[in-house]
């Protein structure tokens, strides 16, 4: 008999775009790369009430599970055991003055409390292991890191986008502790005779008192799976000045679709960080070294494409599901053993 497994993929607007895509692409693919298991899928319903605390619960238990996941931290307090959580990483605890202040507390008290009952508690980076024991008391012997993967489509050859001159960029949103300031001051500090863009995804006007003669800054808006791609494929590095990270898909995506990443040291994760060229946090001088140093020296910025990519075929969405449905047998030889 199958050993049936609860999965809460459910889609929520407090959810961040890469904690859906995480949900989305488990919740289709564990079923094709562990046909051992059946899958009993929950993609409905909002947080922090009466769907999310007894509904959701409710019907994972009448499913008759024999194990649950869920796939981001907004748990039921009493969800039915044993069962996995999935915690992305720990950057509200990390940086408090940046976010709200309520979410400190349901990070201490209730993804606390999920993450203590939980068999498992999965995370994307090695880094995260010690948060969780710093920040939540989780002993790291039940923490599984298993990386995110990459969507398809990055590692297709993209259109490259037709560019009227050469260009950096940045993907993700502009949160406080994505640290922008030091990407746009690093910029407007290359040298005048270096021709180079700034491509920003999102419409914020958060790079409007930084410019340069020999380039300008170019806010992106939203832009779909294809369009980032081609995005990538032509530029001449994704620069991520991220003061952290948990995973930072950006820069997974980016070199699938082969373009070098710079990164803040505290933001690469440590499986992709061979490829990547590092800077210190809020370190501006050696980010613009770096820039300056891909965008004058073709032959250096092929060495890290090929790099680059030759990392990220590793990292496949795919990948990732193999390695969680070993979790999940994990689990269920526990419960048979007792």
């Amino acid at each position: 008999m199958k050993t049936r497994v609860a999965l809460d993929a459910r889609l929520t607007r407090q959810m961040s775009v890469g904690m859906k895509a995480y949900a989305q692409e488990l919740a289709a693919r564990l079923p094709r790369v562990a046909p051992d298991l059946q899958f009993e899928i929950f993609d409905r319903g909002g947080n922090f009430g009466w769907d999310e605390q007894v509904r959701l619960p409710l019907a994972m238990r009448r499913a008759h599970a024999d194990a649950a996941h869920f796939l981001s931290l907004y748990t039921p307090v009493l969800p039915p055991r044993p069962y996995a959580v999935t915690v992305h990483d720990l950057i509200h605890l990390r940086f408090p003055g940046y976010f709200k202040s309520k979410v400190g507390p349901y990070y201490r008290t209730v993804v606390r409390f999920a993450c203590a009952r939980a068999a498992r508690v999965i995370t994307d980076d090695e880094r995260t292991v010690a948060d969780l024991q710093r920040f939540l008391g989780i002993d790291p012997a039940k923490v599984r890191v298993i990386p995110l993967g990459a969507d398809d489509a990055f590692f297709r050859p993209a259109v490259p986008f037709a560019a009227p001159r050469p260009y950096i960029m940045y993907a993700g949103n502009h949160r406080p502790h994505k640290d922008l300031a030091t990407l746009f001051a690093a910029w407007a500090a290359l040298p005048e005779d270096l021709e180079l863009d700034l491509y920003v995804t999102g419409s914020s006007d958060a790079g409007e008192r930084y410019a340069r003669a020999n380039g300008r800054i170019r806010m992106l808006g939203e832009v779909s799976t294809t369009e980032l791609a081609g995005y990538y494929a032509s530029a001449i590095a994704l620069v991520h000045p991220a003061l952290c990270e948990g995973f930072g898909l950006p820069m997974l995506e980016a070199m699938a679709a082969g373009c070098p990443v710079i990164a803040c040291e505290d933001a690469v994760p440590g499986v992709l960080r061979s490829a990547a060229l590092t800077f210190p946090p809020r370190g501006a001088e050696q980010a613009r070294a770096h820039i300056a140093a891909l965008a004058m020296d073709p032959a250096r910025r092929a060495a890290r494409i090929d790099a680059g990519r030759t990392l990220a075929s590793a990292f496949t969405w795919d990948r990732c599901a193999e390695r969680t449905a070993q979790v999940y047998r994990e689990m269920a030889a526990e419960r048979t053993k007792r």
